[in-house]
């Protein structure tokens, strides 16, 4: 599985010739609620197999979560499907408030 720092995707963010990967944040709405990277879709994890129709296969997918297991977790299930453009945000909402958006709350 891949990985991907924030400050890596932060990086990537900004890179206007490169096109944006999907931001697939897979926390529970009361975490996306307090806080998120601008731009993310919520999916809890829970519901990502009953939802996984809505999720393009050729595009590239960062998953994200508080700290980078559960997002682990499902960056690797999207691979057994057959998603080949996964890439998991290392360290989570946590790092990227640390290390690219410390105005970003924290949980």
């Amino acid at each position: 599985m891949q990985q991907i720092s924030p400050v890596e995707l932060a990086q990537w963010l900004q890179d206007t010739q490169r096109p944006a990967p999907l931001l697939l944040d897979v926390r529970e709405p009361w975490e996306y609620q307090l806080c998120h990277i601008d731009g993310s879709q919520p999916m809890p994890m829970g519901t990502v197999p009953a939802r996984i129709h809505e999720l393009d296969a050729g595009r590239e997918i960062v998953v994200i979560c508080h700290h980078g297991g559960r997002s682990a977790q499902v960056a690797m299930f999207l691979e057994r499907q057959g998603f080949a453009k996964v890439i998991n945000l290392s360290g989570g909402v946590a790092e990227w408030a640390g290390r690219v958006d410390p105005k970003m709350p924290q949980y």
